[in-house]
C-alpha cells in the first residue's frame, strides 16, 4: 500500500481529514528546506507538497513566484528537490511527500530517470500542473513502474470529459482547485466548492483535496468539512517570506498547529 493511502485510510478509521501543506524546495535557502518539512510534520501536517523551483510558474500567484525566484537564485534544480526528499526521508519513513512542478526539468531529465530517482529517494507522488491527463500517458507509465501516484488537477471550469479524463488516471488523490485563477486568490465560495466535490465523489472513491485560497484557520475548517483533504499553499509560503532564517522553522510549525486544530475542530 501506498503512504498516500494508508495515511488516508488510518485518517477515515479516525474521521479526521488531511492537512497538506505546500513549501517551495530551496526557499528561503536550500538548507531550511529539510528542517521546514519536519517542522511541518511536527506541526500536524499529514503529507507535504513540496514545489519543485521553475522560471514561469503559471498557475501560481505571486507569493509563490516569489518563492521560485528565491530558489531560483539559489540556483535549485529537481535533482536538488530529489536529494532533500532523500534527507528528509533519512528520519522520517512515513509521511507521504508529492513533488509538485511544471513538466520542462521533468522532461530535460527524462521521465524514466525522474521516475527511478523518485522511487530511490522516498517521493509518493508527483503533480505536474502543465501535463493533463491526456498527454501525460507515456510519462506517468514510468511512476507507475514504481507505484508512483500522478496527482491531477481539477478546476470549477473543468468540463465533465476532464473529469472523467482525470478520475480514470489519477491515484493517491485528486486535487480540486476551488478558484478561478492562480493560487492565492481570494473570495472563496464554499457552497461551490461543496458541490464540485460531491460531483466529484459522485465518479470516484479517491479522496479529494482541495486547495488554492485557503487563508486562514476559519478557510481551513470550512474546507475540511467539505474536501478529504486541505491544501495550503500561499499562505505558508507567506509565512516563510515573512519568517528569517532563525525562526521560519518554528513559525512553519506554529501555522500547520493553529490549522490543524482548526481542522480536527470539526
Amino acid at each position: 500500500m501506498s503512504r498516500i493511502k494508508a495515511v488516508f485510510e488510518q485518517l477515515k478509521q479516525q474521521q479526521r481529514k488531511a492537512l497538506i501543506p505546500f513549501i517551495t524546495a530551496g526557499d528561503p535557502n536550500p538548507q531550511q528546506t529539510v528542517p521546514m518539512m519536519h517542522a511541518l510534520v511536527q506541526g500536524g501536517a499529514n503529507m507535504i507538497e513540496l514545489g519543485v523551483p521553475f522560471s514561469d510558474p503559471m498557475a501560481d500567484g505571486p507569493t509563490i513566484q516569489r518563492a521560485s525566484e528565491r530558489a531560483l537564485k539559489h540556483k535549485i534544480g529537481l535533482r536538488d528537490v530529489l536529494s532533500m526528499v532523500a534527507e528528509f526521508r533519512k528520519t522520517n519513513t512515513n509521511t507521504p511527500v508529492v513533488l509538485m512542478g511544471y513538466g520542462n526539468p521533468v522532461e530535460a531529465m527524462g521521465w524514466a530517470q525522474f521516475a527511478q530517482r523518485c522511487a530511490e529517494v522516498g517521493v509518493d507522488g508527483v503533480l505536474t500542473v502543465d501535463f493533463p491527463p491526456e498527454e501525460s500517458s507515456e510519462a506517468f507509465e514510468h511512476l507507475a513502474q514504481y507505484n508512483i501516484d500522478p496527482i491531477f488537477l481539477l478546476a470549477p471550469t473543468s468540463a465533465p470529459e476532464r473529469v472523467d479524463a482525470v478520475v480514470a488516471a489519477a491515484r493517491g488523490f485528486i486535487y480540486y482547485v476551488s478558484l478561478r485563477g492562480v493560487t492565492g486568490a481570494a473570495n472563496l465560495d464554499l457552497a461551490d466548492v461543496a458541490d464540485k466535490v460531491a460531483a466529484i465523489r459522485g465518479k470516484t472513491l479517491l479522496p479529494v483535496g482541495v486547495g488554492f485560497g485557503v487563508r486562514d484557520a476559519a478557510t481551513a475548517k470550512a474546507v475540511a468539512s467539505i474536501a478529504d483533504a486541505v491544501v495550503v499553499g500561499s499562505r505558508m509560503v507567506q509565512e516563510v517570506e515573512n519568517s528569517n532564517e532563525q525562526n521560519v522553522a518554528a513559525n512553519l510549525a506554529k501555522l500547520t498547529q493553529e490549522l490543524r486544530a482548526a481542522i480536527d475542530s470539526n
